[in-house]
């Protein structure tokens, strides 16, 4: 069989640049699909947070101009390879030399000036692909301008387009006004992108993609309905026979208790003695009481409502009055930043609260806690809760998106505990039953060794994906 060509446009990936799920994704897919047998390449931004120990590996490949409405600008690209993944680079400074990939007051030009670079580039580097697969809003543009500006042109007129949502919310939302002299985009596609008065990138995506995903199957539903759609339900319910959820996997070599040299000591799942050590060495490291029998209740998250803050602070002090400890890191909104700070005042024994982001203390975490909470008003798939499992700290999530198909209730022989209804007393409920069956000492083994050895990893998602792109090409 022929090797399918896909190329990957994304704005971030591990191990180069990462902000989120998104590069965890991008990362770990693409290698994922030349294990299958496909030839992926990967374009990215050359922003300036790129460490120094990958630019010195970059090979320049050449340089060419791209239209960005009105203007021509410079455009060099670099190429570097890992694990069989071909990485392109768009550089230009005035876009891309600067701290952070987003939130910057153009973000709308420097995405399209990056998404006509990969047009643009196709010829410079004489390929093309079978399948043009473009990821959030950021990567929008590129689907689009494929299917308006290029589609008619030799090499690009039989390319396929998979358009993946990762997270709705964001849309990639401007002013009519930049149709044409920001964006490129001649007024007879308006219709494409037009939505609701103003234009929307992923709105356009949707439109003009042959395929386009989810990242869990549940998430996939629940976007039809306009309590999760960000007003674009409409939009996806006249797509819907394009649209599948795809639950993503992590890592799992990465994120590997046996191997992490994050950890104060490895185990596995045949092999938990470790464990414990772990546990000890993050009550020591956070300053709390040293009390191997009570469980440690952690969350690792941006500290915002759509992650269930504000049923944890409804509840926490009921929680505490019973015998566990609870570890938060994680930054967000000022409230609960100093809601947490507080908390952990009042109980510097009992609760230590992190307002940081820091890797290898979420790795500490997830190896020493006990009970991983994630009660999510909204999550497309969430990575936290498959993370926590693989350490053997036991998932308790609220039954939406990814963290629906990944964990399953420990009535039901599943890997952890849920609830659904978006309620804090519900939560607690299930948070003293997880508590209950912690004392359980044989039940909390088997439970752990169910959730460290569930599948999280990429095989069965990558060969979803390229049954996908078959079907598309077929």
């Amino acid at each position: 069989m022929k090797r399918k060509k896909i190329l990957f446009v994304a704005s971030e990936a591990a191990p180069f640049i990462s902000t989120g799920g998104l590069a965890e994704v991008v990362g770990s897919l693409s290698k994922a699909l030349v294990k299958k047998g496909d030839e992926v390449r990967v374009f990215l931004p050359m922003y300036a947070d790129i460490k120094q120990e990958y630019r010195e590996q970059f090979r320049f490949l050449g340089n060419t101009t791209v239209p960005v409405a009105w203007r021509n600008q410079y455009c060099g690209v670099f190429e570097y390879v890992s694990d069989g993944v071909i990485y392109y680079f768009v550089d230009n400074e005035y876009y891309f030399k600067r701290k952070g990939c987003y939130g910057h007051f153009d973000d709308g030009e420097r995405f399209a000036f990056f998404c006509r670079s990969v047009m643009e580039i196709l010829p410079l580097i004489n390929y093309y692909p079978d399948v043009l697969h473009c990821h959030d809003w950021q990567a929008a543009l590129a689907a689009i301008y494929l299917k308006t500006i290029y589609c008619k042109q030799d090499g690009y007129r039989d390319i396929k387009v998979v358009f993946t949502v990762h997270n709705i919310e964001y849309q990639g939302k401007y002013s009519m006004d930049n149709l044409q002299w920001l964006f490129g985009i001649d007024g007879y596609y308006q219709g494409l992108v037009e939505y609701n008065g103003c234009i929307n990138l992923m709105k356009g995506a949707i439109e003009c993609c042959d395929r386009f995903t989810t990242v869990s199957p549940s998430y996939a539903e629940e976007i039809k309905n306009p309590y999760f759609s960000h007003g674009l339900d409409g939009i996806v319910r006249r797509n819907e026979s394009k649209l599948c959820g795809i639950l993503n996997g992590i890592d799992t070599v990465s994120y590997d208790p046996a191997t992490d040299k994050a950890l104060y000591a490895n185990y596995d799942s045949k092999k938990l003695k470790n464990k414990a050590v772990c546990k000890e060495q993050l009550q020591r490291m956070l300053n709390l009481q040293i009390r191997p029998n009570t469980p440690i209740v952690a969350m690792i998250s941006r500290l915002v409502d759509h992650k269930g803050f504000d049923l944890v602070t409804a509840v926490i002090d009921e929680a505490l009055d019973n015998d566990m400890q609870f570890v938060l890191l994680g930054t967000g909104e000022g409230y609960y930043e100093h809601f947490f700070a507080e908390l952990a005042a009042r109980h510097p024994q009992q609760v230590a609260t992190v307002i940081a982001f820091n890797p290898e203390l979420s790795r500490q975490i997830y190896s020493g806690a006990d009970i991983f909470l994630m009660p999510s008003k909204s999550e497309p798939c969430g990575l936290s809760q498959m993370i926590a499992s693989r350490y053997g700290t036991v998932a308790l999530v609220r039954e939406t998106g990814g963290l629906k198909d990944s964990i399953k209730p420990y009535g039901a022989g599943g890997n952890g505990f849920t609830f659904g209804n978006y309620n804090a007393h519900d939560m607690l409920y299930v948070l003293k039953e997880a508590m209950t069956l912690y004392r359980d000492k044989e039940k909390w083994r088997e439970l752990v060794t169910k959730a460290m050895n569930t599948d999280f990893g990429w095989d069965i998602s990558a060969e979803n994906y390229d049954d996908l792109y078959s079907d598309l090409l077929a």
